[in-house]
Order: structure tokens, then sequence, then C-alpha cells
């Protein structure tokens, strides 16, 4: 555990806007990783639903390091194999057309905004348009991502925003199309809701949505950045539903520990940018997308999307009996490895007590635990988090 010493050393210099937990972890192995003091701990959050395959890969690991004696990064000016052999790949994995790589799902979300608006000012010429985005929903704390993140806690002190955003209720789809005018440029949202509580989205919520999008001309801005990748057992959340995004945001699992996001696009939204409109200087470096690329080939040879199928109805069988066994629980829902479980009371405590006891889980809100684990976890693994769990909520009550 972290010292009052290391801590106020640390806080020293890093600016306040995380309230840490009092661990400092050193390294991991498989699905566990291990403090400074060399106590272990089952890891179900994953770096926030980043890494998928957990820690000390090797195969993952020697990709990187054989990149890193060849080249680690040259400017956009100029191509590199990593980054066309991660492009083919996750176009092939999704779909759709063009990629753009970007360095966060932050940015992914804003290159995305712009395709939107770029392929509506290329109709009309105007910049009035408007995107609708959904109440509850998260998408990132850059201006652009914050203006479309409908949690008005997280805007309130950042305002105006960007503006021209106009917000919706979550898989309510009158009243979606409600907000639809004739300046309507995109509809956004996250195909499971993350932060907001875990809410997978209704497929004819979803289907109806494509529909308007395609009658209206409309873009349809899917986010995957923590849904996408596995977690549900499909590669992208929106292939259970049996339609393609014009635009899906992806970061996270895409490089499963290195910082890389992407927006990409399809047919529709294809030729909206052009050159000169947008740019990163490390978007796509040789290094993160040699990562990206490593990553598709493992999810491939490793089975990744068979394992979360087999795994998850047995987590969510284990959570339901939380619910049924504790008044404290109210119910559980998710997709795949992106789980909640909400609580009748606070979540932080038995977060807390259940790190104390070597279990890494985390919040989407005050009251609901959430579940992202590492997309190749067993049921044993799944059996040891239940126990631990289990005696946390029969101690506090």
């Amino acid at each position: 555990m972290v010292t009052n010493e290391f801590k106020e050393y640390a806080e020293a210099a890093l600016i306040h806007t995380y309230d840490r937990f009092p661990v400092a972890f050193d390294h991991g192995e498989g699905v566990y990783l291990y403090d400074t003091d060399g106590k272990k701990y089952l890891d179900f959050a994953a770096g926030i639903a980043v890494n998928a395959f957990g820690y000390h890969v090797e195969e993952y690991i020697e990709a990187l390091k054989n990149q890193i004696d060849k080249l680690l990064h040259i400017s956009n000016l100029f191509y590199t194999e990593p980054m066309v052999a991660a492009a083919h790949k996750l176009v092939k994995a999704s779909g759709l057309k063009r990629v753009f790589f970007t360095n966060s799902g932050t940015e992914a979300i804003e290159g995305a905004i712009k395709v939107a608006r770029k392929y509506a000012f290329k109709k009309d010429g105007h910049t009035d348009h408007e995107i609708i985005a959904m109440e509850h929903s998260f998408h990132g704390r850059s201006m652009g991502a914050l203006s479309v993140t409908g949690n008005p806690h997280y805007r309130e002190a950042f305002g105006p925003g960007i503006g021209h955003v106009v917000f919706a209720k979550y898989n309510d789809l009158e009243d979606v199309r409600s907000k639809i005018t004739d300046k309507t440029c995109a509809i956004l949202f996250e195909t499971v809701q993350g932060e907001g509580g875990i809410y997978p989205g209704q497929a004819e919520f979803i289907k109806e949505i494509r529909k308007l999008c395609d009658e209206k001309d409309i873009l349809l801005i899917l986010d995957e950045i923590q849904c996408g990748m596995g977690r549900t057992g499909k590669m992208f959340a929106y292939q259970h539903y049996g339609i393609l995004p014009d635009v899906m945001t992806t970061a996270k699992a895409l490089g499963c520990g290195v910082p890389v996001g992407a927006f990409v696009v399809g047919e529709r939204a294809q030729n909206a940018l052009e050159p000169g409109d947008h740019g990163s200087t490390y978007g796509g470096n040789p290094l993160v997308c040699a990562a990206v690329s490593k990553v598709f080939d493992m999810f491939e040879s490793h089975h990744v999307l068979e394992q979360v199928n087999a795994v998850a109805p047995y987590l969510d069988e284990q959570l339901s009996k939380l619910v049924d066994r504790f008044d404290a629980v109210k119910e559980t829902r998710g997709m795949g490895l992106i789980r909640a479980l909400e609580l009748n009371v606070p979540a932080g405590p038995y977060i807390r007590k259940a790190l104390e006891k070597g279990l890494v889980i985390i919040s989407a809100g005050s009251n609901i635990i959430r579940f992202v684990p590492p997309l190749v976890i067993t049921k044993a693994n799944v059996d040891e988090m239940y126990a631990i769990l289990e005696s946390c909520f029969e101690e506090i009550g």
C-alpha cells in the first residue's frame, strides 16, 4: 500500500484531477497485478477496459520490442508498414472503409465530430449544423468531447462548448426523432453506455436510428471506445445489431496499453475530410500501429471472441447470485465482459474493501460497480472474484 509520505511526494508534482486509490502497482502477470510491496491482486478492471490480454504477454511485448529496434516515430508525411497493416486490419474487422489513427479515444471523438460537420458543410456550405447526442453519455474530457457528453456535471465549469449539440434520451426512439431538424448532421451515442451505468443499446432503437439516418442523410456515429474490441462478444458491439455506422470511434483495447485510438469511416463519410482538414503528430506512429496490428493477430490466434462468449454467461450468472443474496444489490446488466452491478447504496465502500482483499474493480457512477476484466479471464477467475466480492458484502452488509 502507498505510504502517506509517498502519496504526498506524488501529489506535490501531479495536478490533482484524480482521487487515486492508495496503491502503487509495480508489475503484472496474466490477469494479476502486484503492488510495490509484492501484494497480489486479481484485476477485473483491465486499466479501464484496455488490457484485453492481461499483463506480461511475451508475444505482444516482442512485437513492440522489434518495432522499437527499427523505428519509433516518423511524421504522417510518410508511409510506414505498421500503419498500413494496422489500418487494413481495422477496416476488415469493422466492415468500414478508412481509418485515422489518434492518440486516444477522446481525440477519436474530436475527429468524428469534424467528419460530421465537414460532411454537412460540403452539402450546403453552412456551419450551423447540429449533432444529437445522448443524456448520461460519456465521450471524453476535451472541449469537443465534453460538448457531446450528456452529463451536465462534467460540462458546467467549461461552457459554452462547441455549440449546436442537442441531447436526447438514450434508447428512446421518439425522443430522438423529435430532436431531428433540417440542421441535424449526426446522431452520436455509445453502443453500450459505459460511464453512464453500462446500458446496452436496445435492438429496435439502434436499427431504427440507422434507418432514420439513411432516410435523412444524417451520419450515425457510434462510440465503441469502451465496448468495442471484443468486449461484448463481437469485435464491435454494433455487429450484434446487423448494422454499420457511418463513423465509429475506438481506443482502449485497440492497442492494449499503448496510447492509440482511431475513428473509422464508412462509405458515406469516407471522403468528408480532405488534406489539411485534420492531423496528428503522433497519431498512428510505427510503435502504436505495431501494437494494433499485433492485437488483431492475437485476437484471432488466441480465439478471444470465443473466450468472451464462453465466460460472459458465467460472469452474469455469478453476479446474479449477489442480486439474489444481498439487499444492497439492485440488479446486474451488460453485454459480454462489460457488466454492471447496480447497488441500492454507494459503491465506494465495496470497491475499497475489495481492493484491500486483493480484487481490483471500479465504478460507473456513484452506486454502480463496473466489471471490465481482461478478455482472457476464465471461470476460475470469476469464482475467485465472486468469493472476494461476496465476502465484502457479508462484512459491510
